[in-house]
């Protein structure tokens, strides 16, 4: 099979595309023929050796977002959770890559994609749609009724973060650059705060939860915000200071995906009811998967970056 392969660590020209074995499903796995795969900024770290969780096994393939079709089903426990033929999607561990024409993955990393659910859309959502649903809803514990502050709203976590803490009647106050404030704005958000602009501790209010995607200062003004006693800051990217959670009586926690089937399930849903729709910044080719790790890198982007395969 076609895959991309990076044998030591650095900048995107450490990508190549060569020719590998093909994967064989071990007993709990499932064969997967790769048609679409997300590229998130996580890659990019693991491909230049800057992300601390994970330091890829040399030479290795890369990326965690995947939408393809079933081919083949190993043994044991959980074989009869998806046929041969089945359309899947979902978001596979470290240890693999989804950035080739088939790789493996296990039953809980998979969830099946419905017709009405476009299967580029569903290479784009893995990490990004179980980052922004674990971080509201798992970490966050956001309600109807609540009010959240949600760090760069436009991005691809951000714009699925928008829209379904507005899926779950919450009040969405998010911060994007102006060329995007409209935009975010026609997802759903109730208040767009332009970040070069505007202070957004000065028009916001009391938050209930701030879901931070962009760390450094934005993380540090952000505790300003928070509801005295019980406000809650999540980030995808730095430890929140706990100097500063004690100052303002608030709680800050760190958050790690996870894979999890039921919610990439109930994501789907809301896609085909049409209350959450995914963005795709631009789609390259396979063989191209240095130019999408330059586009990500360049940032700025609305919604994400996908390689379509085969």
């Amino acid at each position: 099979m076609k895959a991309i392969r990076m044998h030591r660590v650095g900048g995107p020209s450490v990508l190549r595309l060569e020719e590998v074995a093909r994967p064989e499903p071990r007993p709990g796995q499932f064969l997967i023929q790769v048609r679409a795969a997300g590229v998130n900024p996580v890659d990019t770290k693991i491909r230049a050796g800057t992300f601390p969780l994970f330091h890829a096994n040399l030479p290795a393939i890369i990326g965690r977002d995947i939408a393809g079709v079933v081919r083949a089903v190993g043994a044991g426990p959980g074989k009869k959770a998806f046929a041969v033929g089945d359309a899947v999607f979902g978001m596979i561990d470290y240890d693999r890559g989804a950035y080739a024409e088939y790789t493996v993955a296990s039953a809980r990393e998979l969830a099946r994609r419905p017709r009405g659910l476009a299967e580029r859309a569903a290479g784009a959502l893995g990490v990004a749609a179980l980052t922004a649903w674990q971080g509201l809803f798992d970490h966050g514990r956001l309600q109807r009724g609540q009010r959240v502050l949600i760090h760069g709203g436009a991005g691809g976590v951000g714009h699925l973060a928008v829209q379904f803490a507005k899926a779950r009647g919450a009040t969405v106050i998010a911060t994007a650059s102006r060329r995007e404030l409209a935009w975010v704005r026609s997802l759903g958000a109730d208040q767009v705060i332009d970040h070069n602009a505007e202070r957004f501790e000065q028009r916001t209010g009391e938050i209930d939860l701030v879901f931070d995607l962009i760390a450094g200062e934005t993380q540090e003004r952000s505790w300003q915000v928070l509801k005295d006693r019980g406000g809650l800051l999540v980030s995808t990217l730095t430890d929140p200071s706990r100097v500063q959670a004690r100052w303002h009586r608030a709680r800050g926690l760190r958050m790690v995906v996870k894979a999890n089937r039921g919610q990439l399930e109930e994501i789907a849903r809301l896609i085909v009811a049409g209350k959450v729709k995914v963005e795709l910044a631009k789609v390259y080719p396979l063989a191209q998967a240095r130019r999408a790790h330059e586009r990500v890198e360049q940032g700025h982007l609305r919604g994400k970056v996908l390689l379509k395969i085969g």
